[in-house]
């Protein structure tokens, strides 16, 4: 990590931004490193010369990352030849076996290079672990919370270094993550397990050390959601929230991993659309604010590196402005990159008039297509070579990775109740499972050669899978009933640990944070005593006593 010191609130908001003058590392002229701010002076040359022979359509093309069509690259030879975007976005409906994918998007790079400048993609993918992860292939670590669980950044690390093996192995040169989102918010609905916490410092170091390994495996990380998404009660997919905080309370718990990030040189940072009315009281999202992007992240806080907005096909940047007004504004407040225009020949369009009316001038137009040049250059992919569909298989099956995901889960595993000394389960006890995850939690403890029975009766444990029981009545009662059978009950929550607030006639309580399945194997480990759960609770617990910190072992 670069040697560089932390970003601090000075009086009444103004920041402080201040490189250590000696220590770190200076990005390399070639791919590689950990700094997306600054390339290095053979990127920076590349990028001009680029920029020199492109048209203003070519420009305004880099600006787009579209959602890819189908699984062929034929089924996008239209959007590649009509837009020239600068990137793509996959989801599942795109993706099946690695070589498929592979082929995808060898064939896709292809394509782009008959295009206009002939200028490679990123193609990117939402694959930050855990809940939300958009291959199917591949090995699945458990989610963010369990992660900052472990309090280890050699995790972080591990989680990044081998999902980016993955994702080069396909072609796939970007991914969006990591959440620097603060959860300080019980109710949030759309982050939760996504964070890393609730405690800014951590988040930052979490965040930061997966960027770097991301960066490192050659994929472009993205940070995000700035200026934060942790204290929403809304999900911006389906509505426009507003945290409704002062600026200092958002210095302190939402701005430091983002400073974090800023000063570590992260490649590209994402705006929320949300509205923050301690930043711009005008009431458009982040995502649209010349305040938050060009005022906040980029004088205050000293970022140059890529902005990209969130997904422009939410509802919570669409509620005032029509699609392609959408796209002229978040380029007029400071973005660099535009995702998934719901209408991309519309929002093409607008940029494009906005241009050749001097609204977006060439010279703002350039700053932006010039970090995304840079970008591509500094992490090679203007010289990647394609992906291999015959090795990548092998890269997905890698032993080491499914040992590092299980690794990961069996350290975030918390233990925050544990009346009576009921686990670990005694040598010959029956443990009957029920609720979510059962099925998987079941053969795991059957492995470890644990006695299960499909009967609560004369069971000596009930174990009680729930995930999200704060809000779902039938897991409550599932809870209360086997609560009510005369065994000792153990929760397993494979949300957020919250479900404590609803579990208080549980003997036992046990967090893993995530519903994936080296998640519930971790749990049953714990069960049966395979494993000391060490995890520490990374969010408080209201009205329950739980602080930051707290776990038992045994």
């Amino acid at each position: 990590m670069s040697a560089l010191r932390r970003l601090a609130p000075v009086g009444a908001g103004l920041l402080l931004f201040t490189a250590a003058c000696s220590g770190g590392t200076a990005p390399s002229d070639e791919g590689g490193g950990s700094s997306g701010q600054g390339a290095g002076a053979q990127a920076v040359e590349r990028a001009d010369a680029l920029l020199a022979d492109m048209s203003v359509e070519d420009k305004v093309g880099q600006l787009f990352v579209l959602n890819a069509a189908g699984t062929t690259p034929e089924e996008n030879a239209q959007a590649l030849s009509d837009f020239r975007p600068g990137g793509l976005i996959y989801f599942p409906e795109n993706l099946g076996t690695p070589a498929q994918i592979a082929e995808l998007s060898n064939g896709l790079q292809e394509q782009a290079a008959g295009q206009g400048a002939g200028v490679p993609l990123m193609i990117g993918v939402d694959q930050e672990q855990g809940m939300v992860a958009r291959l199917e292939a591949g090995t699945r670590f458990p989610d963010a919370m369990a992660v900052g669980a472990t309090g280890d950044t050699a995790q972080a690390e591990a989680l990044a270094a081998s999902t980016a093996a993955e994702l080069a192995a396909v072609g796939i040169n970007l991914d969006y993550a990591p959440v620097a989102d603060v959860n300080t918010n019980a109710d949030n609905p759309v982050i939760g397990i996504r964070s890393f916490g609730a405690d800014p410092g951590p988040v930052g170091e979490m965040a930061v050390a997966e960027a770097e390994a991301f960066a490192e495996g050659g994929v472009v990380p993205v940070v995000k959601h700035f200026p934060g998404h942790g204290d929403t009660g809304t999900d911006s997919h389906t509505g426009l929230p507003v945290i409704d905080k002062d600026r200092a309370a958002w210095e302190r718990d939402d701005l430091p991993p983002f400073a974090d990030a800023v000063e570590a040189g992260v490649d590209a940072i994402m705006t929320a659309h949300v509205v923050m009315p301690a930043l711009d009281d005008s009431g458009e999202p982040a995502t649209l604010s010349p305040k938050v992007i060009d005022g906040v992240l980029r004088d205050e806080l000293g970022y140059d590196g890529v902005v990209t907005t969130d997904a422009l096909n939410m509802e919570g940047v669409r509620q005032t402005h029509d699609d392609g007004e959408v796209a002229v504004l978040a380029v007029e407040a400071g973005a660099d990159q535009l995702l998934m225009p719901p209408d991309p020949g519309a929002a093409f369009d607008a940029v494009l008039s906005a241009v050749d009316e001097g609204r977006i001038t060439e010279e703002r137009l350039d700053e932006s297509v010039r970090r995304i040049l840079e970008l591509k250059a500094e992490r090679g992919i203007l010289d990647a070579e394609r992906a291999d569909p015959e090795a990548a298989a092998g890269v997905f099956s890698s032993e080491d990775t499914a040992e590092a995901a299980q690794d990961l889960a069996d350290a975030s595993v918390t233990l925050l109740r544990n009346e009576g000394g009921v686990l670990p389960v005694q040598d010959g006890a029956k443990v009957a499972v029920q609720g979510a995850g059962a099925e998987e939690i079941t053969s795991a403890l059957q492995d470890l050669g644990v006695d299960t029975t499909g009967s609560a009766s004369g069971a000596d444990l009930v174990v009680v899978g729930t995930n999200g029981a704060r809000g779902d009545a039938e897991q409550r009662r599932a809870v209360e009933r086997a609560s009510s059978g005369g065994a000792p009950v153990a929760v397993v929550a494979q949300g957020t640990p919250y479900d404590l607030q609803v579990a208080e006639d549980a003997d036992a309580f046990l967090a893993v944070y995530s519903a994936v399945p080296v998640s519930r194997t971790a749990a049953a480990r714990a069960i049966a005593g395979e494993v000391r759960p060490e995890g520490r609770l990374p969010v408080p617990i209201p009205d329950t006593g739980m602080e930051t910190g707290d776990g038992l072992s045994y």
